[in-house]
């Protein structure tokens, strides 16, 4: 009798289960991390755009735009419209979590001055990682049906759905670089001081986790996909 392989509920089921309490814990710690230093105020007074600010001008970035944008913690740098984004509770935020937030996004317009290469390898991957999403699940559902005769369409269909684990592996340096480049400026420039600059690492630390958490959780859905359509041919076989 076929069966949907997906959404199939057998041993390998775990895996996703697993990947989805990673992902769980990861955004869990890093929102009560950002809760704790989001009461602690920074000593120098400065809201987290007024830094973003001074860390693009010192760069010799005043071209970037800085504008707000709805919603938690939805801030993000956008090469293509040279623009950076701050989200409600961040931009006007005198919080050592908010500061520490804003400057890692600062780090990624610094990352796109200086043509790092992950940064423009991730940017390359996004239209073909959004096709392999799209087209991987209608591929593999097609060499599941064909039988043997489908093997060359499930192989596809596997590599395709296995873009979103490498755009997640290359998202990782690109992350923790960001980062790196935050708290260095935010300690050579004076915008934190020496005891918040620990705090403010604590915060970007606990945001780097939900990327290796989704790292970790396309991993395991890649291998699922892997042990069912192996456990398929050597049944069918």
């Amino acid at each position: 009798m076929p069966f949907l392989p997906f959404f199939y509920w057998d041993n390998t089921f775990i895996l996703i289960i697993i990947g989805m309490v990673i992902s769980g814990f990861a955004s869990m710690y890093v929102q009560s991390t950002y809760r704790k230093y989001g009461e602690v105020n920074s000593k120098n007074g400065f809201t987290a755009s007024e830094v973003c600010r001074k860390i693009l001008d010192v760069a010799h970035l005043q071209d970037v735009r800085l504008e707000g944008i709805r919603g938690n913690l939805t801030d993000h740098y956008n090469a293509q419209e040279n623009v950076l984004r701050l989200s409600d509770t961040t931009r006007n935020s005198r919080s050592v979590a908010a500061i520490g937030v804003a400057a890692h996004e600062a780090g990624h317009a610094l990352q796109d001055r200086d043509d790092y290469g992950p940064l423009r390898l991730r940017a390359a991957l996004v239209p073909v990682t959004n096709f392999g999403q799209t087209a991987a699940f209608p591929i593999l559902f097609l060499g599941f049906f064909l039988g043997e005769a489908g093997g060359m369409f499930v192989n596809i269909g596997i590599l395709l759905f296995s873009l979103t684990l490498l755009f997640q592996l290359v998202t990782l340096p690109v992350e923790f670089n960001a980062s790196n480049r935050a708290i260095q400026v935010l300690e050579t420039q004076g915008l934190l001081s020496r005891e918040e600059i620990p705090q403010a690492r604590k915060v970007l630390n606990a945001a780097a986790l939900t990327y290796v958490a989704a790292a970790i959780a396309s991993f395991l859905s890649v291998l699922r996909l892997v042990l069912i359509f192996s456990g398929n041919g050597r049944n069918r076989g």
